[in-house]
């Protein structure tokens, strides 16, 4: 506890954090809020969120933002590293009375320079299309709350479509629009296309074009978010109930499902490639749960409270060639055959697509690090690297090499879908053996899923060693100059209880998860110990039903724990941050990579910008510094 119990150092917020590629700084003139700088009183509102766009302007300042804070909803063109935010001057700025925005997503395939597509979700159900550069408003969606009366939780686009998208509610339903069609004056009438476990999808009966033209009903509780798949065909959905659950988009059809280790699940993601999916939610942890087998294959522990945001970064990766087991050959063929890693939106991906041809037709897997982050209501943000010795652990670590670098973007950064620029080193990798048990799914192909070993991995970054002046696994020294000679392990109480597989070298350098049911306990604890704020309506609207429901809720985590569902924690090897700092005074709601920075935000209405390594030096110093804000930076 005397790491944790840090006091001062503990709370302070950090302004840059080191990794393997180099230093991220905040930069305090790119923040975004406000034009008035002052914290916005989050009692009761709705998670603020960020949308970028690029409108492809020829004088190379494409880039475009959009925030809600409270009722308000902003509209600026995005500087990032390269010059000061004005926040005097918004393109767009809208008040709304008796509603809240929620979320919104722009259309990149119909964005340009004078016009944008942009959807804002609202918390009492409706759907609005408007176009904050010709500051008209085209639509409203929903608008007398015939089709659905909860709250939005999140609207996309149909990626490579200008008029189809999809909007799901707190109430467990998503919706397929039309911009073209409309609403009617009547409820919708529903007739029964497809129907599975936990799941239903209705079309709309009428003899005229209209919306929805489909209703799914997804779990029990909220949909909180879906995500789809880089190349389009695939829907991931995280609900309050706990699962996940991925869908084929066109056909309608349930790939594959997970369950949360407890809790609801609030934030899903895929990686660039589309083979794995990343969720987080009210157990504290991040998820990593494999497209093509159809299982868990790690798990995160970093936070102290509920996760937030998951998002991947396409620019931070690695890959190099190796001979697989021989097991790995049918299920990465079937798997390729399925997914063709193009992004859907006339921005095809050519490492993407090299590695699909590859794998297809030399049976080869590449091997990749994957980087990730989460951030939560714990206001930390967590990066994690995802590496050979988690995905493929029966192969010899002597014998592969992992190494993070930055790669450069191809695509405009502002879209949030980068694509990758990969070097390749090919390894010499003699063949090893593979685990041949078979997680039984129809759509996976009958890959086969990789046993555990005997000695599960303790941590993403094994094989690495931290620079000088790295950060450390759950280190909270806070400083890029920190020695990392002097370890600094965070751990919470109960924590060092721990299963004899993960007695190894090494252990006092990872704080580790307790593997006993009475870590739900702390949990829960933690939750109310770290300021939670659910907002989640179902979650906390009717107790009584969750006091009569109780019982049964336990039997069904009970029959789902120890399952390919739901491993139990010592079944999966979990994973430690690379980074984990402290960045803000309240819950953080945002975490976007982009190609020369990433951007946060928390629920005070401050949208950061972090410079990459080496990038920071693009911002003029020129810059006018009234435009920084007094006091501490969040």
């Amino acid at each position: 506890m005397a790491a944790e119990g840090g006091g001062k150092e503990m709370n302070e917020i950090k302004t840059q954090f080191t990794t393997r590629e180099g230093v991220y700084k905040l930069l305090t003139h790119s923040e975004y809020s406000r034009p008035n700088r002052v914290p916005f009183n989050s009692q009761g509102s709705n998670p603020v969120k960020v949308s970028f766009v690029n409108v492809n302007d020829q004088s190379g300042n494409g880039d475009r933002i959009c925030f809600n804070v409270g009722r308000e909803l902003y509209f600026y063109i995005y500087k990032g590293v390269r010059k000061a935010a004005d926040l005097s001057k918004p393109i767009d700025k809208r008040i709304y009375k008796g509603t809240q925005p929620t979320c919104h997503d722009f259309n990149p395939l119909t964005a340009t320079a004078e016009s944008v597509s942009l959807l804002v979700g609202f918390s009492a159900g409706q759907v609005q299309l408007i176009d904050p550069i010709k500051k008209e408003t085209s639509k409203l969606f929903n608008e007398e709350r015939l089709i659905d009366k909860s709250r939005v939780t999140c609207v996309r686009w149909v990626p490579g479509s200008e008029s189809l998208f999809l909007v799901s509610h707190s109430s467990g339903s998503m919706y397929l629009y039309n911009v073209e069609n409309t609403c009617g004056t009547t409820a919708p009438h529903y007739q029964l296309l497809k129907q599975g476990e936990n799941y239903a999808v209705h079309t709309c009966k009428s003899k005229s074009a209209r919306n929805p033209l489909l209703r799914w009903t997804v779990g029990e509780g909220a949909l909180n978010e879906f995500a789809f798949s880089p190349d389009g065909k695939f829907l991931a959905c995280a609900s309050q109930d706990g699962f996940l659950r991925v869908f084929g988009f066109d056909a309608a059809e349930l790939h594959g499902t997970m369950k949360s280790y407890f809790g609801g699940l609030l934030c899903v993601c895929w990686s660039p490639d589309g083979r794995y999916i990343v969720a987080g939610g009210e157990d504290d942890l991040v998820t990593v749960w494999s497209f093509s087998d159809c299982r868990v294959i790690a798990r995160g522990h970093g936070h102290k409270s509920w996760v937030s945001v998951v998002a991947f970064d396409h620019c931070t990766t690695s890959v190099e060639d190796g001979d697989p087991p021989a097991e790995f050959s049918g299920s990465d063929e079937d798997f390729h055959e399925q997914i063709h890693f193009g992004t859907g939106r006339d921005r095809a991906n050519s490492t993407q697509s090299r590695l699909s041809k590859r794998n297809s037709t030399d049976s080869r897997p590449v091997s990749v690090t994957y980087r990730f982050g989460s951030v939560g209501q714990d206001t930390q943000l967590c990066l994690w690297d995802l590496t050979e010795d988690i995905l493929f652990p029966h192969l010899p670590l002597s014998r592969t090499r992992t190494h993070t670098n930055v790669m450069s973007a191809t695509s405009p950064p502002s879209t949030g879908q980068n694509t990758t620029t990969v070097s390749t080193t090919t390894t010499s990798n003699p063949s090893g053996t593979n685990g041949k048990d078979n997680v039984s799914n129809s759509s996976s192909g009958g890959n086969p899923a990789n046993s555990l070993p005997s000695s599960l991995p303790r941590s993403n970054s094994l094989p690495h060693s931290n620079p000088a002046g790295g950060s450390t696994p759950n280190s909270h020294t806070g400083s890029s100059s920190s020695n990392s000679s002097s370890t600094t392990t965070t751990t919470t109480k109960g924590n060092s209880i721990m299963d004899s597989s993960f007695i190894a070298t090494g252990v006092s350098k990872f704080a580790t998860l307790s593997l006993h049911e009475s870590r739900k306990e702390r949990h829960e604890k933690d939750h109310k110990r770290n300021h939670s704020m659910g907002h989640i309506s179902s979650k906390s609207s009717d107790k009584l039903n969750q006091l009569s429901s109780s019982r049964t809720a336990k039997a069904d985590v009970a029959k789902t724990l120890g399952t390919t569902l739901c491993p139990r924690m010592e079944e999966v090897p979990l994973l430690e941050p690379l980074v984990c700092k402290k960045i803000a005074h309240e819950r953080l709601t945002v975490l976007i990579f982009l190609e020369d920075c990433l951007v946060t935000a928390c629920q005070e209405g401050f949208v950061c910008t972090w410079a990459r390594p080496g990038k920071v030096g693009l911002l003029s110093s020129q810059n006018n510094p009234a435009n920084s804000p007094s006091g501490t930076v969040v």
